[in-house]
């Protein structure tokens, strides 16, 4: 710990194999935390702040709702907020470790639920662990087969 807003991460839900965000910066002092959402009226839909440590936050100051994803230290997800609207003290969860601050419906469109394992690395080990698990599968809809995407390198 330290460090005001570190570099970039990408948080991978590893359970249902969906992004959550691509450009997730770091927050884990109290000035990376005041100048990490205050003022944004809207954030790209890969954005948002992970802030560490943290039991839960509030949206003073905020101009704009956020989704909210409460951690443990394993980074399993532990509790869900979607859409919490500026002004609003989001719920304390003890257990939490950590809480990912993302653009409104982030948590539905990652499909993620409590119980889901996510990866957060920098994008240079998130390719890494793309690479080493193979390739991706497509399917058309449920019940179909997916067809093997290969890379195209």
């Amino acid at each position: 710990m330290g460090t005001a807003i570190e570099g970039t991460h990408c948080v991978f839900n590893q359970t249902c194999e969906s992004f959550v965000g691509l450009n997730i910066r770091r927050a884990d002092t109290a000035l990376a935390r005041v100048r990490g959402l205050l003022g944004q009226f809207r954030r790209k839909s890969a954005e948002g702040l992970w802030l560490v440590p943290s039991y839960g936050i509030h949206t003073m100051g905020l101009l704009a709702p956020i989704d909210l994803i409460y951690l443990d230290a394993q980074d399993r997800v532990i509790h869900l907020v979607e859409h919490l609207s500026p002004f609003r003290i989001a719920p304390i969860r003890l257990r939490s470790s950590s809480v990912l601050a993302l653009p409104p419906h982030t948590i539905y469109s990652s499909q993620t639920h409590v119980g889901d394992q996510l990866l957060i690395c920098p994008p240079e080990e998130m390719e890494a662990y793309l690479k080493k698990s193979g390739p991706v599968l497509r399917g058309s809809g449920p019940g179909e087969k997916g067809t093997e995407v290969e890379d195209a390198r």
